[in-house]
């Protein structure tokens, strides 16, 4: 059943000729008989090989029956695996045996799509296609693509060996396929023809196609990639025989073995013989077989066969397989051959086996009272012969046997005896009890190394005969008795057979008793043990012969030993460690045996270290909302331990750890969680507690707000503005930055928290959007925009007081002029440097003084601010309109400059000449100039 793996195996080393014999033996008694000949007969490496063929055949069953396994099969009609979106493809499911009418089950992927009773399917979808056929398993997957692209590549589902091959490249309307490769290298330019033929495929065609073609008015195109791989029509024949080791005489049968692929199962076949290249019978045939009548001597050798498609477009050599005619054995004749007497030990024995005829090899195998001597393998005529010392023990029976595979064959029995005189005999004591104590049995052993037999064995005590008894063989006799008092003292044997007696040596024997079990006690100086605490072992025996040796062992590893050389106890102190917890035991021994006292267990608490108390925020700093674990861990200390948390010394709570590691309680975090946190570590000897760790908790600042303060309901040029912003909760400290349309004025910081301000003397320029922002490190805030509107008048006022006040606005206005323009002209003499400080803030510069045309009569009006510039020059007029105050329209006058010029609301200008500031010109230093 094995054999044709056996076979091919074996034909891989026919350099090794013997090897090749033996391995390509088809029956198995023969196999098994040459398997040992080569174990006796060869190399090591030669042993290692056929334990490698063993192997293999162990493993041959297993695929020869997978091999009967059969899958249904799937083809394809048009053959092709991608087609455009919109064709249809037929499936056809084969299954073996083939059922006219058979259901058929239909996979797409993983789901069955359909059951159909039929064995076809028409489908236009993409994906992964199965079929089950009744009586077969699942076929293979066949991928189908339905395209959407413009240019394709058809080729065929399967390809074996010898097929012609079509490979078509379809297009469509707009495309003009141009070229196919292979391996991304031109296989051909497509000039009439689309397709590409490949008469006789090989495995040299496997490989990656696809082609490319011309998109009209475009560019070139690509189409999809085919991997072709090109499958073995047949699998390479095996030859086997009727027989590998015919006998003389005997016909024949050769078998030229392959298996034909399931899709291909109706191609037709050819075969052809050989012994040593030879062709034997008639040449080719249809017929797998070849009978040869008989088999001789001469037609041993290596046969081999070939199988082949009926033209020849494929051929297949089988593994050569060595056939070995066998001429079975005669009985085999052993003789004795010594050039000494073979009667007296330490003589040269030789024996010799022969068989007169049979085919070679021939294993020879040498036998002592059916016991293997040893064992040769002849390769030539002539027998083999064994030479070994004569001892007492070679007295017996011999014979041996010769076998070529064929069956043994036995020669007659030789029959051989050796006188040998008795060594000195050996005597020795021996209780099933190992004790020697009143009452306990005995045995006296009596035994010689060496003495034909038989022997006769005598037994005494203080030279009074106990008995004696004799033996056939060699081995010894023994002597068993109950010990009592009076047995106390020397005892010895002799041994005899026919040279006269040998005496053992005396052996002395004393009756002691045993010690009994010991009893093993621990005190401690408490009821728990504790690390440093002093334990004494106490171990007692109440029975037992002094002296006795007590041991004392933790978990089976000994601490040491103590002697009580009058009997009773003995003990043994240790220092607790962590690592003495455990299992003890002590062991009492007084030289009869060694009782050992039952197990005693001892837990030592270790205290726990102080604990150490990590603090573990999502950040580096902590803020509120923030989850924080406090982690609490003593390095040392028996489990289990109870750990506290503690905030300003207030239990927060308390988690017990069953084993090592700490524990950890989480806080979620608020305002009031900053403070002193400690921990506590407690296992019940005493609590040890952590050094305090301080957590300051950050609060995120809120949106801040920003007010405006000014000296006068209204705010106008020349007031001094106060911008103050604040925030509603955050942690200090607070740094503020204030902005005027998104321009940094500057900053100002409040270290304890709660607002703060920055002034601003005010211009005409100063109308516009202000802002603030507030940042303590964890995240700035910005606030909302307040809008401020800037007037150029101070107040209103009724009759002479107005005209007063605007003469003495004017002079004012001219002594400003004057000193200005003195200033500017001795800045400008001293080295042309600037007249302004670039260090001083805009809230630092002085304001001008208004001059007033148009002044209505007084009354109290309402102001609303704003510049005014009519005609983009360098002027500008603070505009200041008024209306009369009105509880209900109060807020709408404040709010619409527009509204009240359009009313012809009283207007009153404070007129600003401004002439063209060099860049690098401090803005006070201006010409003023009349402006009408």
């Amino acid at each position: 059943m094995h054999s044709a793996l056996f076979e091919s195996v074996a034909s891989q080393i026919c350099s090794l000729e013997l090897v090749c014999r033996v391995l390509t033996v088809r029956s198995s008694p023969n196999r098994l008989f040459l398997m040992k000949l080569l174990f006796w007969s060869q190399p090591l490496v030669v042993q290692v090989f056929m334990l490698l063929g063993v192997t293999l055949l162990l493993l041959a069953p297993v695929s020869r029956q997978l091999a009967r396994t059969h899958k249904s099969i799937i083809s394809l009609q048009p053959p092709w695996t991608t087609v455009f979106e919109g064709e249809t493809v037929t499936l056809t499911c084969k299954g073996f045996p083939f059922y006219s009418q058979q259901k058929t089950k239909w996979y797409l992927g993983k789901e069955i799509t359909r059951e159909t009773l039929a064995n076809t399917l028409k489908v236009r979808e993409s994906g992964d296609y199965r079929c089950q056929a009744q009586g077969s398993s699942l076929s293979s997957p066949v991928h189908l693509v339905f395209s959407s692209a413009s240019l394709i590549l058809q080729a065929p589902f399967s390809v074996f060996e010898g097929d012609y091959v079509v490979l078509r490249c379809r297009a469509k309307e707009e495309v003009t396929p141009n070229t196919i490769y292979k391996d991304d290298n031109v296989l051909a330019f497509l000039k009439k023809s689309s397709d590409v033929h490949i008469p006789r495929a090989s495995l040299k065609d496997n490989g990656e196609y696809r082609c490319t073609g011309h998109k009209r008015g475009c560019c070139s195109v690509s189409s999809n990639r085919v991997e072709i791989q090109v499958q073995e029509l047949f699998s390479r024949p095996v030859l086997r025989a009727s027989s590998s080791q015919p006998i003389s005489g005997s016909p024949v049968t050769l078998t030229c073995e392959t298996q034909l692929s399931l899709e291909r199962s109706d191609a037709q076949l050819q075969f052809r013989f050989f012994r040593y290249g030879q062709t034997l019978g008639s040449g080719w045939s249809r017929s797998p077989n070849l009978e040869i009548a008989t088999m001789w001597s001469e037609d041993s050798g290596f046969y081999r066969c070939k199988a082949a498609t009926v033209n020849h477009s494929i051929i297949s050599d089988s593994l050569g397989s060595w056939i070995q005619v066998q001429i079975p054995v005669s009985r085999p004749v052993l003789t004795f051959g010594s050039v000494e007497d073979l009667n007296f030990e330490g003589a040269k024995a030789t024996l010799h086996c022969e068989a007169q005829r049979g085919s070679l090899p021939i294993l020879y195998q040498f036998y002592h009272e059916d016991v293997v001597l040893g064992s040769r393998s002849a390769h030539s005529a002539g027998g083999v012969v064994i030479n070994f010392s004569v001892t007492a023990k070679h007295s017996g029976n011999y014979y041996c046997t010769a076998d070529n595979g064929r069956g043994p064959q036995r020669s007659k029995a030789v029959k051989l005896f050796i006188t040998v005189p008795v060594s000195r005999p050996v005597l020795t004591l021996s209780s099933p009890e190992a004790l020697t104590f009143e009452g306990a049995t005995v045995t006296l052993h009596c035994e010689v190394q060496k003495g034909s037999p038989r022997i006769l064995y005598q037994f005494y005590h203080e030279d009074v005969p106990l008995g004696s008894s004799s033996t056939p063989s060699v081995g010894g006799v023994s002597f068993s008795f109950s010990l009592t008092a009076g047995h106390s003292g020397n005892y010895y044997c002799t041994a005899d057979n026919g040279f006269g007696p040998q005496r053992s040596e005396a052996v002395s024997l004393f009756v002691t008793v045993p010690v009994s079990r010991p009893i093993l006690t621990l005190r401690v100086p408490r009821a728990q043990a504790v690390v440093g605490d002093l334990l004494e072992l106490r171990c007692e025996a109440l029975r037992g012969s002094p002296p006795i040796l007590y041991q004392f062992y933790h978990d089976d590893v000994t601490l040491g030993s103590n002697s009580a050389p009058s009997g009773g106890e003995a003990s043994f102190n240790v220092s607790l460690t962590a690592e003495h917890s455990g299992n003890y035991s002590c062991e009492a021994n007084n030289g009869l045996i060694a009782q050992h006292s039952d197990t005693v267990s001892l837990s030592v608490i270790v205290p726990v270290s102080r604990p150490i108390l990590t603090i573990r925020a999502p950040r580096a700093q902590a803020v509120v909302g923030d989850l924080l674990e406090l982690h609490c861990e003593a390095l040392r200390g028996s489990s289990p331990i109870l750990y506290l948390f503690y905030h300003e010394d207030v239990t927060l709570g308390k988690i017990s750890a069953l084993s090592g590691g700490g524990a950890s309680f989480n806080l979620s975090l608020t305002t009031e969680h900053s403070g002193i946190y400690s921990c506590e570590a407690d296992n019940g000897l005493e609590a040890q507690r952590s050094e305090t760790v301080t957590l300051k908790v950050a609060v995120l600042v809120s949106r801040p707000v920003l007010t405006f303060r000014v000296p006068k309901p209204q705010a106008v040029v020349g007031d001094l503005l106060e911008l103050h912003c604040e925030v509603l909760r955050g942690s200090p400290p607070i740094l503020y930055w204030f902005y005027y349309e998104d321009v940094t004025l500057g900053n100002s910081s409040a270290p304890s928290g709660g607002g703060a301000s920055f002034n601003l003397s005010l211009t005409a320029e100063h109308s516009g959007n202000y802002s603030c922002e507030a940042d303590n490190g964890l995240g700035a805030r910005r606030s909302e925009a307040v809008t401020l509107y800037i007037t150029g008048l101070t107040g209103n006022r009724s009759g002479s007081v107005a005209t007063g006040v605007t003469g003495g606005l004017l002079s004012m206005a001219g002594l400003a002029a004057g000193a200005l323009l003195l200033y500017c002209w001795l800045s400008r003499k001293a080295d042309r440097k600037p007249a302004s400080d670039p260090s001083r803030s805009p809230s630092d510069s002085d304001s001008q003084q208004p001059t007033y045309r148009n002044v209505p009569a007084w009354a109290e009006l309402q102001p609303v601010y704003s510049n005014v510039n009519p005609r983009r020059e360098d002027v500008v007029y603070s505009e200041v309109r008024s209306i009369q105050k009105k509880k209900k329209k109060k807020h709408a006058a404040a709010s619409d400059p527009g509204q009240l010029r359009n009313k012809g609301s009283p207007v009153i200008y404070s007129e600003v000449k401004v002439a063209s500031i060099p860049a690098a010109r401090s803005p006070l230093c201006v010409s003023s100039a009349p402006h009408g």
